[in-house]
C-alpha cells in the first residue's frame, strides 16, 4: 500500500481520519501489519482504551464511533496500522478491511505530553498507543 492509496481511503468514517489524512500529506510515518483480527475482539480492547484515557482527562478522537464501527462488523477480520505525525506530536490507529483496500474506522490524536497523563501499555497491545 502506497501513502497515496491510504490518504485515498481516509474519508470521513470518523472525526479522526481528516486528521490522520492531514499528518500523511505532511510526510507521517505509517505501517499497516499483515494480522487478522475479529473486529469485535478490537473493539472491547478500543472501548476499555477510551475509557482509560476519559478516566485521565483525555479524549481520542474517533474513539467512540470506531468501537461502534468494529462492534457492528462483528467478526470480520480486519488488519490493523498505525500513523505517527513527523514531529511525533500525535498518532492514529488504522483498522482496515482484510485485504487493506478499505479504511473501517481510525482513531487518535494528540500524544500526552506527561508520563503521567499516559495510557499505560495493555498485553497485547498495538505499538502505536
Amino acid at each position: 500500500m502506497t501513502r497515496d492509496d491510504l490518504i485515498a481511503m481516509l474519508r470521513e468514517q470518523t472525526p479522526a481520519c481528516g486528521p490522520a489524512r492531514d499528518a500523511l500529506i505532511a510526510g507521517a510515518d505509517f505501517v499497516v501489519w499483515d494480522g487478522l483480527v475479529a473486529a469485535n475482539r478490537h473493539a472491547g480492547v478500543f472501548r476499555r482504551r477510551m475509557h482509560h484515557s476519559l478516566k485521565r482527562g483525555r479524549t481520542v478522537e474517533g474513539a467512540a464511533e470506531s468501537v461502534d464501527i468494529l462492534l457492528r462488523a462483528g467478526e470480520e477480520r480486519i488488519r490493523t496500522g498505525s500513523i505517527d505525525a513527523v514531529d511525533r506530536s500525535s498518532w492514529f490507529t488504522i483498522f482496515l478491511n482484510s485485504t487493506a483496500t478499505v479504511v473501517v474506522a481510525c482513531c487518535g490524536g494528540r500524544r500526552p505530553t506527561t508520563m503521567e497523563s499516559a495510557d499505560p501499555p495493555e498485553s497485547g497491545a498495538q505499538p502505536c498507543m
